[in-house]
């Protein structure tokens, strides 16, 4: 069966609006606690260790940095993607699949707010 639905509704859009807004805040606030991890803002307590414990926690801070850093990194991907996702609510194309132009469905975009591919489209690709 063909979907005759070109687009979602406004108040369709205004639902997801909402979602993906919540979603934009926690994620900036997710970014600026790995901001102020893998920048040292926050001292963690660990200053009067002993030695042994400071030697060791050291090299494991490095690794701990650039992690904290690749995930901001991913974080900062996410929040683009979702504030393009308001941008095509704004312009009315949000939930329209790119290379089928069928909508994505609904339960989907709740999960994956940012999705710009039905599943159908994902399944091509594989």
């Amino acid at each position: 069966m063909e979907d005759t639905k070109i687009r979602y509704s406004d108040k369709q859009l205004e639902e997801f609006k909402g979602i993906i807004q919540d979603k934009i805040d926690q994620a900036q606030k997710d970014l600026e606690l790995l901001k102020g991890a893998y920048m040292n803002d926050h001292n963690n307590g660990t200053d009067d260790t002993s030695p042994t414990f400071k030697a060791f926690e050291d090299g494991s801070e490095t690794t701990s940095k650039e992690n904290n850093m690749q995930l901001a990194i991913r974080q900062e991907k996410f929040i683009r993607d979702l504030k393009n996702a308001l941008l095509r609510i704004q312009n009315k194309t949000y939930g329209i699949c790119r290379v089928t132009g069928k909508l994505i469905n609904p339960e989907r975009l709740k999960l994956v707010p940012h999705a710009t591919l039905s599943i159908e489209a994902k399944n091509m690709q594989s």
